[in-house]
């Protein structure tokens, strides 16, 4: 048997260094992932606001872990598929767990049937997010819109039971919050378009640099200061907004097909070059005049 003269090359490709701007993004990913889990962990000892803080916690992270990775280029393919996998279990198991050890077990196969919807549903919307990310047939616009709720929104939402009692609100029935967990799943899976937020640009003016600074020095305040009120309001201003979405994407569809309407009536050509073929000129008698 002769020698693989690629086998040199295999080895050198697989055992070659990686540069370390390629692990920090997925070094976040993981805590997000472990926050997560920990989520899980917190929920069924019944520490339940340290569980909303471990998904809020996991969600920050999920914000930065792309752009962290954009910003020092350390995209892959591998960090891509992993980022997806802790969505699924930060932003679809965890909720429904939380949810479940929380009250839906009252309702003990139907809650459980609504926690499984809900976490199916969260792991759905990744799937078609990630079949649709390069779609070549998606019009310019539509970068701007996610079609259905985005996992970490929907995770965030679901959970709003809960804070409505941690701020001193009467408890729902089990029947209404496995109403509202089935809801936020189906936004989920929905062909809903909802704003991405790509659309408020990655710059700003020099002279809105402070203002942007203390407005996010008091976001974090906020949030640490009163969670509840800030994740109540924050939830409930978030799906009060899904129709603004849905309008404003009709809108832009609208235009859309009145601009590639208005392209082909400008490619059309002059009437002359469509008339009815000339008749044929009798010899014996003069062409009609039109």
């Amino acid at each position: 048997m002769l020698p693989d003269s690629r086998a040199p090359d295999l080895r050198r490709r697989r055992f070659r260094q990686i540069p370390i701007r390629m692990l920090v993004p997925n070094v976040i990913t993981l805590l997000a992932i472990c926050a997560g889990l920990t989520a899980i962990r917190l929920s069924i000892e019944g520490r339940n606001e340290l569980a909303l803080g471990a998904i809020v916690f996991a969600a920050i992270l999920d914000g930065i872990d792309g752009r962290v990775a954009r910003m020092i280029k350390g995209q892959s393919r591998f960090g891509a598929e992993l980022d997806s996998l802790a969505d699924f279990v930060n932003f679809g198991v965890a909720p429904a767990l939380i949810l479940y050890f929380w009250q839906l077990h009252d309702l003990k196969n139907v809650g459980w049937i609504a926690a499984m919807i809900f976490a199916i549903s969260g792991g759905l919307r990744l799937a078609r997010f990630n079949a649709t990310m390069d779609d070549p047939n998606k019009p310019a616009f539509a970068g701007n819109y996610f079609t259905g709720v985005p996992a970490p929104l929907g995770a965030l939402c679901v959970l709003l039971p809960m804070y409505l009692v941690f701020i001193g609100a009467p408890q729902l029935p089990a029947p209404i919050t496995a109403v509202f967990t089935l809801s936020i799943a189906f936004l989920m899976v929905s062909r809903l378009p909802v704003f991405s937020g790509k659309m408020l640009g990655g710059k700003i003016a020099p002279e809105m640099v402070l203002p942007v600074v203390v407005l996010v020095v008091l976001f974090i305040a906020v949030l640490i200061s009163y969670p509840w009120h800030l994740l109540t309001g924050g939830s409930l201003i978030y799906l009060l907004s899904l129709p603004i979405g849905w309008s404003s994407y009709r809108a832009h569809e609208r235009r859309a097909r009145e601009a590639a309407a208005a392209g082909e009536s400008s490619h059309v050509a002059p009437a002359s070059e469509f008339s009815v073929p000339a008749e044929p000129v009798d010899e014996e008698r003069p062409p009609r005049l039109n």
